[in-house]
């Protein structure tokens, strides 16, 4: 029997950074949409923002937040979120920073330490969202 494959639809937000290579911002499956990655630029410059990582942090969720609001949803309707640093011993002002825009019950949450990301920014993130 013949596969039929589910139907993907590009998300875009103009209130985060546009796409520099060949994703999109999130793709929607049938009631899923999965986030590419976001990192602290400032969507209206394209700039890197200036500050600590909790600067960069919020900067990156509320990249995440636009193109959530983009795909017809809310924070709340995140079920994974997936946070990329490069140096983990940053990871208490992250998680502080994440609590800001989640309430409980809180998604499922992977942290990892990894040696380097886009532009060298120093946090990362991505997300998993189901809508009705």
């Amino acid at each position: 029997m013949a596969r039929t494959a589910l139907p993907r639809t590009a998300i875009h937000s103009d209130r985060a950074p546009a796409a520099i290579g060949p994703y999109s911002q999130a793709a929607r499956a049938g009631n899923l949409v999965f986030f590419s990655g976001q990192i602290p630029l400032d969507p209206a410059t394209g700039a890197l923002v200036e500050g600590d990582i909790t600067v960069q942090a919020r900067r990156a969720f509320d990249n995440l937040k636009a193109v959530c609001e983009a795909a017809g949803g809310t924070m709340d309707d995140i079920v994974r979120v997936g946070l990329y640093l490069t140096d983990l011993s940053q990871f208490a002002a992250v998680n502080a920073v994440m609590g800001e825009y989640f309430a409980q019950p809180y998604p499922a949450r992977s942290t990892i330490e990894v040696s380097a990301l886009p532009k060298g920014v120093a946090f990362e993130v991505d997300a998993v969202m189901v809508t009705d």
